[in-house]
């Protein structure tokens, strides 16, 4: 019995621990840095669905500095082919070629008319914006997060997020107003290796839930990581250039 016991205690002690189940903010640090990585360049296509049946693509290229800089370039459709937008810190503008100006927009507002805001495309750092606790999640072999806004500026009040066990990947999420109403939803798909080591899902559908006939999909069409871009890239200055 003696020697069972410390064959028993042996074989404890050398097993491995078991990993630690991850805390609100560490899957809420993952989630950063899956769909905002420190700085990249992308090629994307959003396709924006109306009630009226009609749809519109709007193709672009977008560039992602440190520090909450952000820069987009419209190719399309023609309507908008010249039209940029810049982000710094926590201001952003729209420059319209036309005008030759720079005019300033706000998180909340609509990203080209669609169903996404400026923040969901042009500012991913949730770990700044919001505080996070896990919650029971129904959702088979996905943690659940609530996320509160810490301050008024933030492109939404409230957010749920559903990120995979097996990788930390989100897979929905929902987005809330200061009423409590669910204002979005969003599905994550087509998990794509754009670099060794980095995956990420390529297409976003988010949802109108106040208009169900509405909805926005943003497709990644390629992805480079670690992209540097000259500070003059994210001035006013440097717009229309």
């Amino acid at each position: 019995m003696r020697a069972f016991t410390l064959a028993l205690m042996t074989l404890l002690v050398a097993a491995p621990a078991l990993a630690a189940e991850p805390t609100a903010e560490d899957l809420l640090a993952k989630y950063d840095a899956v769909m905002g990585p420190r700085t990249f360049e992308t090629e994307s296509e959003m396709t924006a669905y109306r009630e009226d049946g009609s749809s519109r693509t709007y193709v672009m290229k977008l560039l992602r500095g440190e520090d909450d800089k952000f820069r987009v370039w419209f190719k399309g459709p023609a309507s908008v082919k010249g039209q940029e937008m810049l982000r710094s810190g926590d201001n952003m503008w729209v420059y319209l070629p036309n005008l030759k100006r720079a005019t300033r927009i706000a998180n909340r507002d609509s990203f080209q008319g669609g169903d996404f805001n400026n923040a969901d495309v042009m500012r991913v750092n949730y770990t700044k914006d919001y505080t996070a606790k896990l919650v029971a999640s129904e959702v088979p072999d996905a943690y659940a997060l609530e996320l509160k806004a810490k301050n008024a500026e933030t492109s939404y009040d409230a957010i749920k997020l559903w990120l995979r066990k097996k990788d930390g990947m989100p897979v929905k999420g929902e987005y809330y107003g200061t009423s409590g109403q669910m204002l979005r939803s969003a599905e994550f798909t087509e998990y794509t290796e754009f670099e060794k080591g980095y995956t990420r899902p390529a297409k976003v559908v988010m949802r109108n839930e106040l208009v169900k006939a509405r909805r926005s999909e943003m497709v990644l069409k390629g992805m480079k990581l670690n992209v540097e871009a000259p500070a003059q890239r994210f001035t006013q200055a440097d717009l229309g250039r």
